[in-house]
Order: C-alpha cells, then sequence, then structure tokens
C-alpha cells in the first residue's frame, strides 16, 4: 500500500476510533505536517526493531480524542502510532 498525507490521516483516525472504542467523528485532527525523520522507524521503533539510519521523510500527524492526544507518523509506506502506553505501534508497513 502507498499512503497519500489524506489517506495516512484517514487510517490513523480509523485506527484510533477501534484503539478507543468510539466513532471517527469523536476524533479531532489538531495538525498534520510535513517532516523528515532521524530513521526509517519514522523515530518510532517498535519493540527491538531496527531501522536504517537515514533522514526519511514523511507526515506528523497529531490527533485528539476524549481529552488526549496522539501522535501518528507516517511515509508513503508506513504509519506508526507513536508512545501509545508507553510504546510504539506499527499500524501498516
Amino acid at each position: 500500500m502507498s499512503f497519500t498525507k489524506e489517506s495516512a490521516v484517514e487510517r490513523a483516525k480509523k485506527d484510533l476510533a477501534k484503539r478507543l472504542d468510539i466513532a471517527e467523528s469523536e476524533i479531532e485532527t489538531v495538525s498534520v505536517a510535513e517532516k523528515d525523520f532521524s530513521d526509517m522507524s519514522l523515530g518510532a521503533p517498535a519493540g527491538d526493531e531496527m531501522s536504517a539510519q537515514m533522514i526519511s521523510s514523511g507526515w506528523s500527524i497529531n490527533l485528539k480524542a476524549k481529552g488526549k492526544k496522539f501522535d501518528y507518523r507516517a511515509d508513503k509506506y508506513q504509519l506508526r502510532l507513536h508512545g501509545y502506553n508507553g510504546t510504539n505501534h506499527i499500524i501498516e508497513s
């Protein structure tokens, strides 16, 4: 799968709605910005994952629901959730 900025936001909202057991309409998009990440894991390695140490361009997607903010990161090939309950998650890769 190849993401666009818009499809990455849509997929992030779908994931968050499922995690929080709420409707997607209850999720607010706070910001979506182009960003250069420090590595191929978009600065959000999952578990013991090793990733290439090279700049990776993508999007920082900040969502808000139930009074909390959630940090998703995406590029054309992957979507990750950063720091959810203290860990990073690969949503799609």
